[in-house]
């Protein structure tokens, strides 16, 4: 036993970045099933998301943090406890950025980067910088400000390049993540590849439908709650209430005639129908909550600003 733990290496990466840099996206590539939910939208992951890569020689545990950013506010404040959490309980910490949003908007570089990258020269951890999206940067010389800013800070990390859409780069950031993990047993078993709870993953599946299907600030203003849920032989009866803010947000929810809240329940149940195996009977509620993400109470029961690792 001791000779295999000296052969395998094991360990935790936490997955940090601003909103939208695509750390979600990289997960779900390289594990290769749905961990995470993932929409154009910034802030969609609020939790710590774990997902598990086993291979022959070595197991990482990924935690996919919420995004890191500056905004203000109860709820805000519960995201980034959870990111810099995951900084805490990691072994590896990987850096995602934007590659093809600081060619755009350059001045974000400043603003978003900076306050980043001096945050992480505090970490005394492995730590990797990975510039996502370039499949979108079709003159790769515009990325160099930003890898400037990030050799001003951080002139000893690695960069890496990589589209996690498709996957181009991820296996090279693997390959040096399995290089940088310490030796140990494994951590889960061989076949788990997530920690995260069926029932999250379901309020996070209907969560990610009404970011998609919803405009503007409202999906920010949405929360998902499991109240019941109850499996028989090939059926699980699911009742989900969406907590909105305003009176004029739920009726945007439901729609005319029901049709929007349709539309996330066929799409949502469809997607668990494939992950359970089983028939699903997804019955969703929307009730108006004022101020949620104002109320810690509420924000704990909700588990945000939590880790989902002792969840395995």
């Amino acid at each position: 036993m001791e000779n295999q733990e000296q052969e395998f290496k094991s360990g935790f990466v936490a997955l940090i970045g601003p909103p939208n840099a695509g750390k979600s996206t990289f997960l779900n590539t390289v594990i290769g099933e749905k961990i995470a939910i993932v929409t154009p939208k910034p802030q969609t992951t609020r939790n710590q998301i774990t997902g598990i890569l086993t291979r022959e020689h070595f197991q990482i545990v990924f935690i996919d943090t919420p995004g890191i950013h500056q905004q203000k506010g109860k709820l805000n404040s519960f995201l980034l406890k959870a990111a810099f959490a995951g900084l805490e309980a990691s072994d590896v910490v990987v850096l995602m950025l934007d590659g093809n949003l600081y060619v755009k908007k350059t001045y974000l570089i400043q603003k978003e980067v900076s306050f980043i990258v001096q945050r992480l020269r505090q970490i005394d951890k492995p730590l990797l910088i990975v510039i996502n999206k370039i499949d979108k940067v079709k003159n790769k010389n515009l990325l160099l400000p930003l890898t400037e800013e990030i050799q001003k800070f951080l002139p000893e990390k690695e960069i890496f390049y990589i589209s996690a859409l498709n996957g181009d780069g991820c296996a090279e950031v693997l390959k040096k993540i399995v290089e940088l993990l310490p030796y140990g047993p494994m951590l889960y078993p061989e076949d788990q590849v997530s920690t995260v709870p069926l029932r999250f993953l379901t309020a996070e599946l209907v969560r990610e439908k009404l970011f998609l299907y919803l405009h503007k600030e409202i999906p920010y203003h949405l929360a998902v709650e499991i109240e019941q849920w109850e499996e028989e032989d090939n059926l699980v009866k699911i009742m989900a209430t969406i907590y909105v803010s305003r009176e004029s947000h739920k009726k945007i929810v439901i729609g005319q005639k029901g049709q929007m809240l349709k539309k996330v329940g066929t799409e949502a149940r469809k997607e668990l129908e494939e992950i359970l195996g089983k028939k699903v009977f997804l019955d969703l509620w929307v009730k108006v909550k004022p101020k949620w993400t104002e109320n810690t109470s509420f924000l704990i029961s909700l588990g945000l600003g939590t880790s989902n690792l002792e969840l395995g």
